[in-house]
């Protein structure tokens, strides 16, 4: 590899990554978000005896946020659940095997659905959806799921690429 596309492919790393973390510490803001809601909400309707209309569209429109926007770093990070049962059974082949299976699966189910969410964001965004009773608009959450999975994606490609580039050089 030339020193050209090494710089380049460091710079682009830094860059994924930098925005993998903003990303992440997005949804921490929208966690902490989410338990100050909480708080609030349980203090003003069990202290005040008033309470706070709409707060549950905002936490769960909050969650789809946490949820979508950590996603990506746990990716990258391999913070899912693994199941290493039959390891040992499957021999070194079988996990990569598995390991590549599971990557390629992955891919293609998060492409549905990532098609899926930008199709029903832009037409929540045509139409104006938004949420019963505050009247949020729905589009951008749409697009947190959408942003979230592609970037899964692109994570999971990277995994087999470097899994791939592991086998082919022993």
């Amino acid at each position: 590899m030339s020193t050209r596309s090494q710089t380049l492919s460091s710079a682009w790393l830094t860059w994924f990554n930098r925005a993998n973390l903003a990303l992440a510490a997005i949804s921490g803001g929208f966690l902490v978000l989410v338990l100050i809601l909480v708080f609030v909400g349980v203090l003003a309707r069990y202290v005040l005896g008033t309470p706070i209309l709409g707060v549950n569209e905002v936490i769960q429109l909050t969650s789809v946020g946490v949820v979508m926007l950590a996603l990506p770093y746990c990716t990258a990070g391999s913070g899912h659940v693994a199941v290493d049962v039959l390891d040992h059974a499957i021999g070194v082949w079988g996990r990569f095997v598995g390991d590549v299976l599971s990557r390629v699966l992955s891919c293609y189910v998060l492409y549905v659905l990532v098609d899926r969410a930008i199709y029903k964001s832009l037409d929540a965004l045509e139409f104006g959806d938004t949420t019963n009773m505050l009247g949020l608009p729905l589009w951008p959450f749409y697009a947190f799921i959408a942003v979230g999975m592609a970037l899964c994606v692109v994570i999971l490609l990277v995994q087999l690429g470097v899994l791939i580039a592991q086998k082919v050089r022993t």
